[in-house]
């Protein structure tokens, strides 16, 4: 991307309007390799923290159904309005959440749950080089992200443009440790 939006609210935008422009046939391909990708980061007995691809997100319940294949626990999110995220495992099943997302039909396990994943899966319109993410802008994340174990892997799911050199950052944006994009494969984020 050229000509850098300077704000949150520009960026999203901008990124929303190219995700739109992508063909079916392009997101079903990343789609595919994001979930090859992921089935090669983890192993049986693990627990992962993923989501359900909403519109034009990157992924895909294929993705989700291999983990559970693999012996993988799938946890998947719950919103439950402001506050952190609620989580809930996947067996293959989902139904419509009060949010109009789809959620799995399990018990609930609440927001301390993300703290047993060795691995968390995280939605993002961008990512730069040094883990900052841009999401849609409700913080859900950002305030489910913080209750996570200090050694797990925060990986922030985008397509390839959608990595970026930089982005605006908060002070309290969680980064992610490394970046998954269906051409570069896993990406360790840049300290800073």
């Amino acid at each position: 991307m050229t000509g850098s939006p300077a704000t949150k609210d520009e960026w999203r935008k901008r990124l929303l309007a190219a995700r739109r422009d992508v063909p079916a046939s392009v997101r079903e391909a990343e789609a595919m390799k994001l979930s090859r990708a992921v089935v090669g980061l983890v192993h049986a007995g693990q627990t992962v923290c993923a989501y359900v691809p909403v519109g034009t997100e990157p992924g895909s319940r294929a993705m989700l159904d291999s983990l559970v294949e693999m012996d993988v626990q799938v946890l998947l999110p719950v919103v439950t309005g402001l506050a952190p995220l609620d989580w809930a495992a996947y067996d293959g099943s989902l139904q419509p959440g009060p949010h109009k997302l789809l959620e799995p039909v399990g018990p609930r396990l609440g927001p301390a749950a993300i703290a047993s994943a060795q691995v968390v899966l995280v939605p993002a319109l961008a990512v730069d080089h040094a883990g900052v993410r841009l999401g849609r802008g409700a913080g859900h994340y950002d305030r489910s992200l913080v209750s996570a174990a200090p050694e797990t892997a925060l990986i922030g799911v985008v397509r390839d443009q959608e990595f970026l050199p930089e982005l605006p950052a908060d002070r309290h944006d969680v980064r992610m440790t490394a970046i998954l994009t269906p051409g570069r494969g896993l990406v360790e984020a840049v300290k800073s």
